[in-house]
């Protein structure tokens, strides 16, 4: 009865430490830029929203040009629009670029060409110490 005490308390220890271990992008060491890109990339053009919410920050500020007004969003307002187009193929081809980078901030331009028209993205990605998140989204279209 001793022996089957303890191999159930180490099955337990071995579960408890492996959970505990389990790495998640949640964690501020993995949200890379690249990671954050790309997942914007993903949810925008593929209508894949997998750790979207993660990559961006509480207070993101999305605007958008269009014709002579500029619309705001916030991050609640950009994920229900997002979660309303879920799973959706977007018929685009899809550029990025880098506009300026450093260790704290980088803005990257995202490019989606349709037919007769292309909608760019300046998407600023800034490292807030619990990883790099979008804080920025500005759209213009052309």
């Amino acid at each position: 009865m001793k022996t089957l005490k303890s191999i159930l308390l180490g099955l337990a220890l071995l579960v408890i430490a492996s959970a505990s271990k389990a790495t998640t992008y949640t964690d501020g060491e993995n949200l890379t830029k690249n990671y954050a890109i790309s997942t914007y990339i993903d949810a925008m053009t593929h209508g894949k929203l997998k750790g979207l919410s993660e990559v961006i920050d509480q207070d993101a500020k999305f605007s958008m040009l269009r014709g002579k007004t500029v619309l705001n969003f916030s991050k609640d307002e950009m994920l229900q629009s997002l979660n309303a187009s879920k799973d959706t193929e977007q018929t685009c081809t899809t550029t990025t670029s880098v506009v300026e980078s450093n260790e704290a901030i980088a803005v990257i331009k995202v490019d989606m060409q349709y037919d007769g028209f292309t909608r760019s993205n300046f998407v600023t990605v800034s490292n807030t110490g619990k990883g790099w998140k979008i804080t920025n989204v500005y759209s213009v279209f052309k």
